[in-house]
């Protein structure tokens, strides 16, 4: 394209030349330069034209704010209704810990009513409107204070659980000698030596020298010595007074002052001492008074029974 500028004052004339690329610059160009010089107009006008009060501008502006606030109040009410259906969820959450809760305190021998779940609700909808925002608000508040009273009252159901756990982990009901009978019972009997009449104290589980001797319960190691009567023989104290004597072993695997577990091999069964044959004399002690272990080792086996059979704690 060839184009000729000419100077009517002065009697000249130039010519350009362009090329196509120079052409399609110059369009774009003159484009771009046209859409910014309408858009800064227009916008200039439409405000000036707000600002002044020109006629027709004001019901435009209006126009325009509402469609805006419109477009804010829906994505407004979006955002209300999923957070109203996530607090339903959680209330629903809610009453299932109740509920849980309540039966847990239970088995924790806690009262339950103290765990009380809230009422139940329901029924048709009826009408019905949506949730204003403080209304929300409030209800997450109420939800907050719920979790928190909730969460505390679960971490002492979960603290006296754990105390039941180990005063029974504590509790010598574990026998001592596995695959054994008992051979002579607690209480008075004629005594194998002198053939008199004596208490006996304990219970002998008669077995082959070597057999393990387990740890009735869990407990600490007090006593690990050789007796003239119970041979050598070990004490375990497992807390409030209680303590289990185990006599008469061939071997003694733990040392005073060790910890051992309920069913720990703590011994072997031989028969040093005051004894006959081989066996394991076995003594539980409450406040320094001999007590019959049948009582102790029959709690156990009606444990172990009633879980067999599935007759123990249901799970919530």
């Amino acid at each position: 394209m060839h184009i000729i500028i000419t100077d009517a004052w002065l009697a000249k004339s130039r010519a350009m030349h362009l090329s196509g690329i120079k052409l399609v610059g110059v369009g774009v160009l003159a484009s771009v330069v046209l859409m910014l010089g309408a858009i800064t107009t227009y916008h200039w006008v439409f405000l000036e034209g707000v600002r002044q009060g020109w006629p027709g501008f004001a019901s435009v502006a209006r126009l325009v704010h509402q469609d805006e606030a419109a477009s804010q109040n829906a994505y407004m009410r979006a955002n209300l209704d999923a957070m109203a259906r996530k607090l339903g969820e959680m209330q629903a959450r809610m009453v299932q810990i109740d509920s849980l809760g309540e039966r847990v305190a239970g088995l924790a021998g806690l009262s339950p009513a103290e765990f009380k779940a809230a009422p139940g609700a329901g029924g048709a909808l009826v009408g019905g409107r949506d949730l204003s925002m403080e209304e929300l608000m409030a209800a997450l508040e109420r939800i907050d204070h719920t979790s928190g009273s909730r969460v505390d009252w679960l971490t002492v159901v979960e603290s006296r659980l754990f105390d039941q756990k180990i005063q029974r982990t504590m509790v010598p009901t574990e026998k001592p000698v596995v695959g054994v009978q008992v051979g002579s019972a607690f209480g008075f009997r004629i005594d194998p030596i002198t053939g008199r009449s004596a208490l006996h104290t304990g219970l002998d589980f008669p077995a082959e020298p070597g057999t393990p001797i387990l740890s009735a319960a869990g407990g600490v190691v007090v006593v690990q010595e050789y007796h003239p009567a119970y041979g050598n023989m070990v004490e375990v104290d497992h807390g409030n007074d209680l303590i289990t004597r185990y006599a008469h072993a061939s071997r003694v695997l733990v040392k005073k002052g060790d910890i051992v577990k309920r069913g720990q091999k703590i011994a072997e069964v031989g028969s040093t001492g005051r004894s006959t044959g081989p066996h394991l004399h076995f003594e539980v002690w409450v406040s320094g008074v001999p007590q019959d272990p049948q009582r102790f080792l029959a709690a156990g086996e009606n444990l172990a029974n009633a879980k067999t059979a599935g007759l123990g704690p249901r799970k919530p």
